[in-house]
């Protein structure tokens, strides 16, 4: 049967997907707690030293989760009752060009050409120090979680997660070596080969303030067990968890293994760079910014890139879901990939769905049927809890739920995503939800309320430009040409999700996935686009990134292959096997 517009809401609203707030921040007062601070800290030659301002330039760091002058009430989301005030959770150290420097100094010494103490070390020596470098961060656990949630803005939940994906990433990388670098010598016609990947040697690594913890680890860990020195730029906004990980490492690593650098980027990055002494750069970030890095390095032919960069994400709503006889189980769930999609973590996420397409005679209602799941969201502080009312199996129940929409980091990020509300807005665009891109707290918060844009087309900025924040652009197309278009003609080309209920017959779908399998790393169908589970690679083209990131292309990324070959002869065979029994680099796990 067709669906009218008013069902498909009820559907919604009243499904398992949905969920609707009983109170706004909660019914009482929440307990605050208590927030992080973070001395300032510096790893030199294998030492870690607090410092002071009398000892080096520091910066104060602020969170963007900050106390409330008022009590939380029912009323808070309409009214402006609470003013959010920042609150200092530490002090960053910004480190000098000659500084900087140094550090350097102590990776080169580490690294020695490939013949210093960790590239020399056998691999299951490696893993060893790695697995000591675990257990001593267990014991900083709770105040990295705490940090993270106060200084960027994440939920208990995610902030929790984002400790434990680190850690069960770091763990998967050291079962896949255990069971696929064991390594022994095999024939080829005449020929018989040993060969294992090995250091590519000084990686520069360079971190994003969205997942500080696991997307810096995530390259730097693989680095370090496939035997290379790391200098590690913590990051502006989110780099106090960083902070908090430099004794777990001089107590499980040599010195000058992994070094932190951190200040701003242009007095730091650059000089490193122009020595000619990096020979990796695993970047996290944007494209201007890497393309410019990369060009200061004397011989940039040499630098091996691992790139993850920006993108543009397209979520494809296909028309079979609107038609006669479709389910509505697949636009319920439509509706809540492209919210959660576009809206998990602030929409602070590369992954994120940037820009949703809906056809032309369903797009109107799909984008009020979206604006009303954005609606429920709760919007507060990350520790706070809200009352949430869901209805399953025809019985109402309430529980439960951490704060969905938080604070962004600062107000330089406010301020973009208010350009381009505004800039939409005065060319034709509408926000649809209440109170879309209203700032709660007063003046100097930056907790946003996110905005359902529509509808939106190729004239205004959030079209082309990536937000990575609260702003859920719909654009509504006749022709699905329109669509691939779009994407191969676009900038960037990460991932892409197309949502549809067809089961046979296709052609759309199917065209889509044929178009786009050269165009994207990623193709999502009926699901929000992810970088998760780490054992698929995730990958992008473009300006999007250079290089696979997973369990095993981590480890791929960071290294080499080293081949020891001989003509199969019995002296040869002898002297071969004999050198493998002693040799640190081919010691069997």
């Amino acid at each position: 049967m067709k669906v009218t517009v008013a069902a498909l809401k009820t559907l919604l609203l009243l499904s398992v997907y949905s969920q609707r707030i009983v109170s706004c921040h909660g019914q009482k007062t929440q307990e605050i707690p208590t927030s992080p601070y973070v001395k300032a800290r510096k790893l030199i030659g294998g030492k870690v030293t607090e410092v002071e301002s009398s000892d080096m330039e520091l910066k104060e760091v602020f969170g963007c989760c900050s106390h409330t002058t008022k009590a939380t009430d029912s009323e808070i989301c309409e009214t402006e009752n609470r003013v959010l005030t920042p609150q200092k959770i530490g002090d960053m150290p910004q480190m000098t060009t000659e500084e900087t420097l140094d550090v350097l100094e102590d990776a080169k010494r580490a690294w020695n050409n490939g013949s210093g103490e960790w590239p020399q070390m056998s691999l299951a020596q490696r893993i060893e120090a790695i697995e000591n470098f675990m257990a001593e961060l267990e014991k900083e656990r709770d105040t990295i979680v705490n940090t993270l949630m106060w200084e960027i803005g994440k939920n208990v939940h995610d902030a929790k997660s984002e400790y434990s994906r680190t850690m069960t990433f770091i763990k998967e990388s050291i079962k896949f070596i255990r069971e696929n670098y064991n390594s022994d010598f095999e024939s080829y016609g005449s020929t018989k080969a040993f060969t294992r990947r090995a250091a590519v040697g000084i990686v520069m690594a360079l971190g994003p303030m969205n997942y500080p913890l696991n997307e810096t680890y995530a390259t730097v860990i693989p680095a370090l067990l496939m035997g290379n020195v790391v200098i590690m730029k913590i990051p502006t906004v989110g780099g106090l968890s960083h902070l908090l990980t430099m004794k777990a490492f001089t107590k499980a690593l040599p010195p000058g293994v992994i070094n932190l650098v951190s200040g701003g980027g242009r007095k730091t990055m650059p000089p490193l760079m122009a020595t000619g002494d990096i020979d990796s750069l695993a970047f996290i970030g944007g494209s201007k910014a890497a393309d410019d890095l990369i060009r200061k390095h004397p011989e940039p032919h040499r630098l091996k890139l691992f790139l993850q960069l920006e993108a543009k994400n397209m979520g494809i709503v296909l028309r079979d879901l609107f038609e006669d006889n479709s389910d509505t189980e697949f636009l319920e769930n439509t509706v809540q990939n492209l919210v959660t999609g576009a809206l998990s973590f602030n929409g602070q996420r590369c992954t994120a769905i940037k820009l949703i397409f809906a056809p032309f005679e369903h797009a109107a209602n799909l984008a009020s049927m979206v604006s009303d799941l954005v609606e429920s969201l709760p919007v507060g502080l990350p520790w706070e809890e809200h009352d949430i009312e869901y209805t399953r199996d025809g019985v109402t129940k309430t529980s439960k739920a951490f704060s969905q929409i938080t604070p962004l980091p600062n107000k330089k990020r406010v301020t973009y995503m208010q350009k381009l509300i505004d800039d939409a807005v005065s060319k034709g665009a509408k926000i649809l939800n209440k109170n879309g891109g209203k700032i709660i707290g007063g003046e100097n918060s930056t907790l946003m309320v996110p905005a359902v844009l529509y509808p939106v087309d190729t004239r205004m900025d959030i079209y082309h430009e990536e937000q990575f924040g609260p702003i859920v652009p719909i654009v509504s197309y006749e022709n699905l040409n329109e669509v691939l278009e779009n994407g191969q003609n676009g900038k960037y080309a990460q991932q892409c999700a197309v949502f549809t209920s067809k089961v046979e017959g296709n052609n759309e779908a199917t065209l889509i996935v044929d178009r786009f399998s050269s165009v994207f790393g990623k193709i999502n169908i009926n699901s929000q686009c992810g970088r998760s589970p780490d054992a698929l690679a995730f990958s992008g083209r473009r300006s999007s990134a250079m290089g696979v990131m997973s369990i095993e292309d981590a480890l791929r990324e960071f290294s080499i292959p080293t081949v020891i070959a001989y003509k199969s002869d019995s002296i040869s065979s002898k002297v071969a096997e004999g050198i493998k029994s002693d040799s640190n680099f081919m010691k069997s796990l």
